[in-house]
């Protein structure tokens, strides 16, 4: 039998994997993510109208604790767009892959992302999303690595600055794998 998710050294051994040391504990992110719940629900405190909209794939694991933690009514929805391919760096061209059906205009969007890391995902999302007319857009990351200071959306909402390595685990993967993870490790090699 397996030991819980969450007490760690059985899932890294599930993987076939280079995974080096962890960065965030699983009840570290716990903790944080259930903050930044509390910040965002004071946040929109008095607004009729959320859209949490979730960055597909990485931040699946992160926005399903979020949103249960964020004590108001809100309606969900995603938006798929890649800048990486297999590898660790981004190709620099971002594709969108699903469009998100809710509709924006005058609605206050919430915009969740796993790891802001050039910034390129970002800079493409907040243009498109800007044209729909909002009320208001904000990002939330869980991690953020500080290496894109001229985005023109900056995160309100930050769980950690991260190390420069290339991180997995929490939804962050390496080439579709290690996303299961519950905390988030950095990738040896």
């Amino acid at each position: 039998m397996m030991p819980p998710p969450g007490t760690g050294d059985w899932l890294v051994r599930e993987v076939d994997a280079p995974v080096g040391s962890v960065v965030f504990s699983a009840e570290r992110i716990r903790e944080r993510v259930s903050q930044m719940a509390a910040d965002i629900t004071a946040h929109y405190e008095g607004e009729d109208d959320l859209l949490v909209l979730g960055l597909l794939k990485g931040s699946f694991i992160f926005l399903a604790d979020l949103v249960r933690w964020i004590d108001r009514a809100i309606h969900v929805d995603f938006v798929v767009a890649s800048s990486y391919g297999p590898g660790r760096r981004t190709s620099g061209e971002v594709k969108l892959l699903y469009d998100p059906t809710a509709p924006m205009e005058g609605r206050h969007i919430l915009l969740v992302e796993d790891i802001i890391d050039s910034g390129t995902t970002i800079q493409r999302l907040a243009d498109a999303l800007h044209e729909r007319n909002p009320a208001s857009l904000e990002l939330c990351a869980l991690l953020d690595k500080n290496l894109a200071p001229e985005l023109p959306l900056r995160p309100r909402w930050v769980g950690f600055d991260a190390p420069s390595d290339f991180l997995v685990g929490y939804g962050l993967d390496h080439a579709e794998d290690y996303r299961h993870l519950p905390f988030v490790a950095s990738i040896a090699g």
